[in-house]
Order: structure tokens, then C-alpha cells, then sequence
């Protein structure tokens, strides 16, 4: 009597479109009986549309799990490699530090022809630091030959004051010592979803540069006969 029970639960479940794993696990009935119990049952195009919507989901759902699964993996290596790159680099020494900051000028710096101005300019924090660290450490440029402007797209006028406290905050140097903040008119190509986070670019020039200058160009000489 209880098996003929728990068949007919079986068999009004089923017709109500539920598969097989989901009646099993329901009613806590092996599958394998689950499925004897059903195999002469037809089933309408309501219940055949439910249970391949639910392969459909199943599919999907399957589809994102395995793509979370690639992106943990993904994030877990690449944390893995930022730490190793990290290492490998370690503490640079003073030649470490020539190097690299003859590299950072000639990509980044002012190396025109004509002219013999020495300045950088860029956004990254990160690289504005390294080429003070360079200037003040390899160069022996004294502070108050540092003259510093911001560039900024004009839809960020309001926060000129933040911006040239920032930079002038990271970079040691006084506000007295940067120029009047540029304002560019164009319209903004990259958008900033924190514009709090925005601060523009900075350009940074050497007082009486020349003669370091032609110094640099040496280097940049030398660095490319490599």
C-alpha cells in the first residue's frame, strides 16, 4: 500500500512535468525506481516545454559556474604573478635606478630636437614618483628648481584647488612652485566613473635644465648603443 502511495506521487509529479532527479529527491526515492515507475507515462508539451527550459537553466547555470571557476583561477594567478614580478624586482640599487630612470625619460620625457628643456609629464602617480626619486637622487636637481603644472579637462574646473593639493601633497613640492592649472577644452575621451579619483596630469620641468639636458641625451645615447 505505502509503495503504491509513493507511485502515484511518483506518476502526478511526473505528469506535472517534473524530471526524474527532482522526483527522487522530493520523495527520497531512488532514481532508478523513480524511473521504472514513469517509463510508459507521455507527456504533454507543457511538461516536454518545462523540463527543457530546466535542461536550458541547468545548462546556464553550469555555463556560469564553470566561467566563475576560470575567473577565481584567473585572479588567483594573476595575484601569484603581480608578487613574483614584485620579487624579482626587489630593492633597486642606485644603478638600478639610473637605468630606469634613463628608460622612463626617453619614452616619457622631453627629448625634441630642438631645444634643451628637461621635463616629464604624466598621470600615473606611480611613475611621477620614481622620476622625482630619479631627478633628486641621480640628477641632483635641488628642490626649488622643480616647476610643476596640472592639466585638466575643463569639466573638472570646480576641483582644481583638490587636484594641485594632491599633487603637490605627493610630490613634497609647494604650491608655490607650480604654474597656473591648464584647462583642456576638448571633450573628455576616457570617462571616470569616481571623477573624485580624477586628478589629471602633471607636468614637471627643471629651472637652468640645459646643461642636464645634454647630460640626459648622453645617457639615452648610451642606453640605446646596448
Amino acid at each position: 500500500m505505502v509503495r503504491l502511495v509513493e507511485k502515484n506521487k511518483v506518476v502526478k509529479l511526473r505528469l506535472y512535468g517534473k524530471s526524474i532527479n527532482e522526483i527522487s529527491e522530493k520523495l527520497d526515492i531512488p532514481k532508478s525506481t523513480v524511473s521504472i515507475w514513469c517509463r510508459g507515462i507521455q507527456l504533454g508539451q507543457n511538461q516536454i516545454r518545462r523540463l527543457a527550459e530546466r535542461v536550458k537553466f541547468g545548462s546556464r547555470k553550469g555555463r556560469i559556474k564553470f566561467l566563475e571557476k576560470i575567473r577565481k583561477k584567473r585572479k588567483e594567478e594573476i595575484e601569484i604573478l603581480r608578487k613574483r614580478g614584485i620579487r624579482e624586482i626587489g630593492k633597486l640599487n642606485k644603478r638600478d635606478l639610473f637605468i630606469a630612470g634613463v628608460g622612463m625619460y626617453w619614452s616619457e620625457g622631453y627629448t625634441y630636437p630642438i631645444g634643451n628643456q628637461v621635463g616629464f609629464t604624466n598621470s600615473d602617480s606611480r611613475m611621477i614618483m620614481l622620476i622625482l626619486k630619479w631627478f633628486r637622487e641621480i640628477c641632483k636637481v635641488s628642490e626649488g628648481r622643480f616647476t610643476l603644472q596640472v592639466k585638466i579637462n575643463q569639466i573638472h574646473k570646480d576641483r582644481i584647488k583638490k587636484v594641485e593639493n594632491y599633487w603637490s601633497n605627493l610630490t613634497s613640492i609647494p604650491l608655490y612652485q607650480f604654474n597656473k592649472t591648464v584647462l583642456i577644452k576638448n571633450k573628455a575621451k576616457k570617462v571616470y566613473l569616481d571623477t573624485d579619483n580624477y586628478f589629471g596630469t602633471l607636468r614637471i620641468t627643471i629651472r637652468r635644465g640645459t646643461k642636464l639636458r645634454r647630460n640626459i641625451n648622453g645617457w639615452i645615447e648610451g642606453l640605446a648603443r646596448m
